[in-house]
């Protein structure tokens, strides 16, 4: 009965707005968790408000229906997975390029569509922008989330290496 009740709830992705940064930080300290940093949860909401207030990314959560229980007060949808994106530029296309930096889905939620449902969302975006594309990086061993690309028409590139200069 849960999965039939699963499959017919709908999963709606919207644009993330300051008034969402409450639904959005538990998701963003799972992300830092799951990539092995602190959560730092003070500092990382203040991250989140930068972003949004100064339009510096876009964020997409997903918001599927919460369980409602008779005389229950509160919201009835939750945030159950999000994606970032940050803007690049690409000087061989001269066009806008985004960069899909983070992509979660919270693990009682994993296996529902919801990444597949942020990354087409990501890809209408860019689309909608006229952007050249979208990149993203995973790490070498998250191999759910590469198939996930993989299903989803993204290639690995075999072209060129990736060099960081952390300060």
């Amino acid at each position: 009965m849960a999965q039939n009740q699963a499959q017919q709830d709908p999963i709606h992705i919207l644009q993330a707005t300051l008034a969402d940064l409450d639904a959005l930080l538990p998701l963003f300290l799972g992300y830092r968790l799951f990539y092995k940093h602190q959560p730092e949860e003070a500092r990382a909401r203040e991250y989140l408000r930068e972003r949004i207030e100064r339009q510096e990314s876009v964020i997409f959560l997903a918001w599927q229906p919460r369980p409602c229980f008779e005389g229950q007060a509160g919201p009835t949808t939750q945030a159950v997975g999000f994606t970032q994106l940050f803007p690049l530029f690409s000087s061989d296309a001269m066009k806008r390029f985004w960069l899909l930096n983070d992509l979660f889905v919270a693990p009682e939620a994993r296996h529902k569509g919801v990444g597949k449902l942020l990354l087409e969302r990501a890809r209408s975006f860019a689309e909608g922008t006229q952007a050249a594309g979208l990149m993203l990086q995973t790490a070498i061993d998250n191999f759910p989330a590469q198939a996930l690309y993989e299903s989803l028409g993204w290639k690995r590139d075999e072209h060129f290496y990736v060099y960081e200069l952390w300060l």
